[in-house]
């Protein structure tokens, strides 16, 4: 299996690693089977698995279950932990020292939350706790001022992603994943600008080439399978139900937020 130490050296820049994210097994086995040398999990995945909202800090018990299936069927796995399930620097650390023993190569952190914006430093207090904890592992610092939208025009994301950069880079980060649907200029000016490895999402009608040349060092698919694996049950659904032949209905992938509303809990009947 992967070490973390090959996974490291899978970053290059122009050269980039295409990460699928899977949320069960049987997606991380489908994947491997598939080509990957390594996968990372879907938080919204997870979340909506367990019926839970994506971000909220409530999957912590089946993401470590997770990991633990993956890296036992002898998958290289880097792990999802959204904000890291606690305020405390100290309790994130301990999952991923725990996580560390179990054989995984990386972990993802997000300076986000469902309140927003996470402060920068608080956010890297953590960052150097997982560092402390694992050096070993890849540790992807993402931060989210494309993705949650608390800032107006891009050129203010931009600058905001910089500087939180730099300051996750300082705190102990190994990259850094800027998630959002980013135009080319934005992309190099990241890419120029962050002295690490620049993760990003699979970006619409750019290939892997096209993010290369502009400094990219790992794309991520994120939710996007997860959300397209909920689009062909219900296109295939809707085959039977015609009595066509499956894969005849073409079904669009829902969007993040519509993906997000089904891990939403609904009071019991009652």
């Amino acid at each position: 299996m992967l070490s973390p130490a090959r996974f490291r050296e899978l970053h290059c820049p122009g050269d980039p690693l295409l990460l699928p994210n899977a949320w069960d097994l049987a997606s991380a086995l489908t994947l491997a089977a598939h080509g990957a040398e390594v996968v990372g999990t879907t938080s919204l995945g997870v979340a909506v698995a367990a019926g839970e909202p994506d971000g909220a800090g409530a999957t912590l018990a089946p993401t470590i279950e997770l990991a633990h299936r993956i890296t036992a069927a002898g998958i290289a796995v880097t792990v999802d932990l959204e904000a890291g399930f606690s305020d405390d620097p100290v309790a994130v650390g301990d999952v991923v020292a725990e996580l560390a023993r179990a054989g995984i190569v990386g972990v993802n952190l997000e300076d986000s939350t469902a309140q927003g914006l996470t402060e920068p430093v608080a956010f890297a207090r953590k960052l150097t706790a997982v560092a402390a904890a694992a050096p070993e592992l890849y540790l992807n610092a993402r931060t989210d001022a494309f993705w949650v939208g608390a800032l107006d025009g891009i050129g203010a994301r931009t600058s905001a992603s910089l500087e939180r950069a730099r300051r996750y880079l300082d705190a102990g980060a190994t990259g850094v994943f800027v998630p959002g649907t980013l135009d080319d200029g934005t992309i190099a000016t990241l890419a120029s600008g962050i002295t690490a490895p620049l993760n990003v999402l699979a970006q619409p009608g750019r290939a892997i080439g096209d993010l290369a040349a502009l400094g990219v060092a790992r794309i991520s698919t994120g939710s996007l399978l997860f959300r397209a694996s909920l689009a062909a049950i219900t296109a295939v659904l809707d085959d039977v139900r015609l009595g066509a032949p499956p894969g005849t209905t073409a079904r669009s992938i829902p969007d993040y937020s519509a993906a997000v509303a089904l891990g939403v809990r609904r009071p019991s009947p009652g």
